[in-house]
Order: structure tokens, then C-alpha cells, then sequence
């Protein structure tokens, strides 16, 4: 936690200095394409306190997100905290399904190809988890809005619920599942791809220990030779690597938020940075930066519950 600290800082640091020396300006969009004086347009600078060097605008935002203020967004004329608060919950729905479903298939197809070397089934497991790799997120996306949304007809192609005919209750929570599908299949097939591999390297390299040897000459069955012995010592890479991507999820639910229009931090980030909206990106990603550092903390903890023999180090 003490390591992430500075992180965080370093982070936020190089974030506030790229948006501010990037090209555009919040006051355009502000504006808009309409006659301003040169008055007006100073008297907003001040306003928004952009009429300040940088240096000082850089200490007075410190200053802020120390007592918990992150700003006051330009496009949405509101406070920041408030709009990620506001989207929070979306991003964590898409992200929720695609990390537990995708996740644990990835590692029951891991296991599978594991115990089946060299075999047509392994051979197709990793063949799919190539392609999972390497397809681009937002490509993935376009390509199942074509085919299951535009040409089937089976799924809707964007947003969250049915705006034309808002349903209530139980149905509300089926009508955003059913909106859920397609997006969390693009952001989740990453991982998908990624936990089969690391699973399957894994349990081969076990599979073959003595231990597990050991096991069998005992007359244990081999789903509980597996199961029990074999895939707690298999996992630890397993969730390094997953923790690791976590970051690379956030950054996919960007891309995959704005092709399926879902109202998530990830859509907000991007018409931030549209608007030039210097709080609402620095606040997002600070958001962000935190939430890694705590799943990286969290990684900690459960390598503890899987290993015992990390609680004894």
C-alpha cells in the first residue's frame, strides 16, 4: 500500500501535464462555435482557474483531491466525484460477469487441455485462446454487434436497458442481462484466453510432480487428484496474471463501453477527453490508479488463502 502511494502521485503527476499540454482547449467546447470576446473568454479562463500557470494550477489540484475535492467537470457542470459515482456501478456490472464467468471457463478449458496433452481438444483450446489474445477489444465488439445483433437479430446493439419500453423489477434486471451479454463478451474474452493458458502451463508442469504421483498410488479418484492437489498449487500464476491485466481490463472497458454505448467510467472518460475536461480525466484516472493498486493488494491476500506456506514466510 506505502508503494502505491507514489504510484498514485506519479501517475496523476504525468496525467495532469499531458492533458494540459495537449492540444484543444476545454473553453472551445464551453463555447462552443459562437462569437465570444476576447473578455468573455478571459473572464471564463479565470473562472475555471486556467488563466493560472501551470505549476499552480498542478498545486492547487493536490490540494484538493488531499481533502477529497476532485474538481468540478467543465462539460457536465458538476462535481466530479458525483459523475464517477454515478457510472461506477455500470462499469463494475460489465466487468463483474466478464471476470467470474471468463475467468473460471478459462481455467476449466486450462484443465481439460492440461490432462489431455497434445490432443485435438488441446490443440483447438489453445488455438482459441490465440485468437481470444490477440483480437483487438473493440474489433471483437463490432464484430459480434454484426453478427448477433444486426444480422441475427438476438441481442440489442447498445446501451443498457430498452429506453422504448422500460420494463420494471424482474424484467428490468433481465432486460439489462440481456443488453450485458454482447459487451461482456467482448471484454471478457481476454481473460478468457489468457486464464486458459496460464491454467493449462500450469497443470502440466504439476501434473507431472511427484506428489501428485504420490496421489494416485493412494487410489484417490483423478477429478479429486486434480481438484484437491493439483489446482490450488496451479493458480498462483493464474491470479499474478490476472491481477496484473486487471489495468488492461479498465482500459478495454473504455473501448468496449463506447462501441456498445454502455453508460459505464470507461464512456465518461472518453467524452472527457473530447470536452478536454482536465478534472473529470485526471479524476478517472486517479480512480482507476486506485482500484489497481488495491486488486494488487487484494492478489496479496489471496495468495496467502491459496499458498499456506506464504502465511508461514
Amino acid at each position: 500500500m506505502l508503494f502505491g502511494l507514489p504510484t498514485i502521485w506519479l501517475l496523476v503527476t504525468v496525467v495532469f501535464v499531458m492533458v494540459h499540454l495537449a492540444p484543444g482547449d476545454p473553453l472551445t467546447f464551453i463555447t462552443g462555435e459562437g462569437d465570444i470576446s476576447s473578455e468573455q473568454l478571459a473572464r471564463l479562463r479565470a473562472e475555471y482557474g486556467l488563466d493560472r500557470p501551470l505549476a499552480t494550477q498542478y498545486v492547487l489540484y493536490l490540494k484538493k483531491i488531499a481533502v477529497g475535492d476532485f474538481g468540478f467537470s467543465y462539460r457536465y457542470r458538476a462535481p466530479v466525484l458525483e459523475l464517477i459515482a454515478d457510472r461506477i456501478p455500470a462499469t463494475l456490472l460489465l466487468m463483474g460477469p466478464s471476470l467470474a464467468l471468463f475467468i473460471g471457463l478459462g481455467m476449466l478449458l486450462g484443465i481439460v487441455a492440461a490432462r489431455r496433452p497434445n490432443s485435438g481438444i488441446d490443440l483447438f483450446m489453445s488455438g482459441l485462446a490465440l485468437v481470444g489474445w490477440s483480437v483487438p477489444v473493440f474489433w471483437l465488439g463490432q464484430l459480434l454487434i454484426i453478427a448477433f445483433a444486426l444480422k441475427l437479430g438476438w441481442f440489442p446493439t447498445q446501451g443498457m436497458f430498452n429506453l422504448r419500453a422500460p420494463a420494471q423489477g424482474f424484467g428490468r434486471a433481465l432486460d439489462v442481462a440481456w443488453h450485458l451479454v454482447l459487451p461482456a463478451t467482448a471484454l471478457g474474452m481476454r481473460f478468457l484466453a489468457l486464464s486458459t493458458r496460464m491454467t493449462r502451463s500450469s497443470m502440466l508442469q504439476v501434473l507431472r510432480l511427484d506428489y501428485m504421483t504420490t496421489a494416485r498410488a493412494k487410489g484417490l479418484p483423478e477429478r479429486v487428484v486434480v481438484a484437491r492437489h493439483g489446482l490450488p498449487n496451479a493458480l498462483l500464476p493464474v491470479i499474478t496474471i490476472v491481477g496484473m491485466n486487471v489495468g488492461t481490463m479498465l482500459s478495454g472497458s473504455v473501448l468496449v463501453e463506447v462501441v456498445f454505448a454502455w453508460p459505464g467510467m470507461g464512456r465518461l472518460l472518453y467524452d472527457g477527453v473530447l470536452a478536454r475536461d482536465y478534472p473529470l480525466i485526471i479524476g478517472i484516472i486517479l480512480i482507476v490508479s486506485v482500484a489497481v493498486v488495491l486488486v494488487n493488494l487484494i492478489t496479496d491476500v489471496v495468495y496467502a488463502i491459496v499458498d499456506p506456506r506464504i502465511r508461514y514466510d
